[in-house]
């Protein structure tokens, strides 16, 4: 817990943090949240260089140490939402208003709306109509202790606009505080140009689609929706043969809706995660574990789509498979920009605990997105630090809608 040997001192630290409550969420630690009370933590170049039990605190200059006093309140890792598809433009508030009246998901998708619909709307939006509406989303999350997003492409589905997307991703990761990663999701949706020659559209993503992303380097996993109104097994696996080409992680949109064994596949590929999973068996399960692949949990998509079917908790915690939760922020199936919510639903629905939620939300959403270097409070940690006036962990996941968060440090820097 601590990275200083007797007669350390703590030279040019850029902040020390004191008198506080520290939530690792670091499994090594022996306790509920990896819990260190009474702790203090110090910063140095972006990183956490010490942290453990105040008493145990090396000497320091406390006139040259920049010192903030938490004063008995809680610090966690800063927060990761882990799956979302953030840039895009238009409202499917009418598609909304359908399924109020009975009609399915497919059914829309099938009328030429859902994701299609999204897809003109952004395709006629430019880079900065589209970057300014993700940045207002992005503040959004900013203001809940968020520090790491993952934001998928999707909705261009064709190269140009799918090329589009990923760059105002990349934007976005050099003009705004929160950490930005990027997944190439063209094989998200059959664009209607394509009606009919769906194997003919994974030619396009597989080549031509991934061969410019990968020239401009805008991707840092690949996806696929594989499911009966996405793609199939075999085009889903030939999306991830050449990802694997082009050494890319991947990661599924896996049973949703049906099961299409897409778990079992991505963990075929060692693929970071599979998400949603609401219709998984224990076959996917096992083989996930074997692989190490997360699942993630989109508690809003089921709220929103108003689904009955529940993923598989008990054989996920039996295999002991690593859970993250996310937003799935989009316009269509989940437009709930909010990740404590998320952790308010993934307990509620779930029936996960506070501490799985929160460790759901930053240690298991890092391996998600195949992070080593955050999630975690320790030493050699990027300093991504949320500073909560709470008294308990568990309040992060208990209430809604009053935001506890008084601090944010993002690479040790205070936002």
């Amino acid at each position: 817990m601590q990275s200083a040997t007797p007669g350390y001192e703590l030279e040019d630290i850029d902040l020390l943090l004191t008198d506080a409550n520290i939530a690792t969420m670091d499994s090594a630690v022996e306790a509920p949240y990896g819990a260190i009370e009474n702790a203090a933590l110090a910063i140095k170049n972006g990183k956490i260089m010490w942290l453990g039990e105040q008493k145990n605190l090396p000497s320091f200059d406390v006139f040259a140490t920049p010192t903030l006093s938490i004063k008995g309140q809680w610090l966690t890792p800063g927060l990761i939402d882990c799956h979302t598809h953030l840039v895009f433009a238009g409202s499917r508030a009418e598609e909304f208003e359908q399924r109020l009246q009975g009609v399915s998901y497919e059914q829309i998708a099938a009328q030429g709306g859902g994701i299609t619909s999204t897809v003109k709307a952004t395709r006629a939006a430019d880079h900065e109509q589209l970057f300014v509406a993700a940045k207002d989303r992005l503040n959004t999350l900013l203001a809940e202790g968020v520090t790491t997003v993952e934001i998928k492409s999707g909705y261009g589905l064709d190269t140009a606009n799918e090329i589009k997307i990923l760059e105002v991703a990349r934007l976005l990761d050099e003009h705004h505080p929160i950490n930005i990663k990027t997944t190439f999701l063209g094989a998200h949706a059959l664009p209607p140009e394509y009606k009919g020659r769906s194997d003919d559209y994974i030619d396009l993503v597989c080549n031509d689609m991934l061969d410019q992303v990968v020239a401009n380097n805008l991707a840092d996993a690949v996806d696929v929706f594989c499911e009966n109104v996405g793609f199939s097994y075999t085009q889903t696996k030939r999306v991830f043969e050449a990802a694997k080409k082009h050494n890319l992680p991947v990661k599924c949109h896996a049973e949703q809706l049906s099961n299409q064994h897409g778990a079992e596949l991505v963990a075929q590929f060692n693929g970071l995660s599979a998400d949603h999973i609401e219709y998984l068996d224990e076959d996917g399960v096992k083989a996930m574990a074997q692989a190490g692949t997360v699942a993630v949990l989109l508690p809003g998509a089921f709220y929103f789509l108003r689904e009955t079917q529940l993923p598989p908790i008990a054989l996920l915690n039996q295999y002991k498979v690593p859970i993250a939760i996310a937003s799935d922020f989009n316009p269509g199936t989940s437009p709930l920009c909010s990740l404590q919510l998320m952790m308010n639903m993934a307990c509620t629905l779930f029936r996960l605990t506070p501490e799985q939620s929160l460790a759901g939300v930053t240690r298991n959403a890092a391996k998600a997105l195949g992070l080593t270097d955050r999630g975690v409070l320790k030493v050699g940690a990027r300093a991504d630090i949320a500073h909560w006036q709470i008294s308990h962990p568990a309040q992060l996941s208990y209430q809604f809608g009053v935001n506890k968060m008084l601090n944010l440090c993002i690479m040790g820097k205070l936002i």
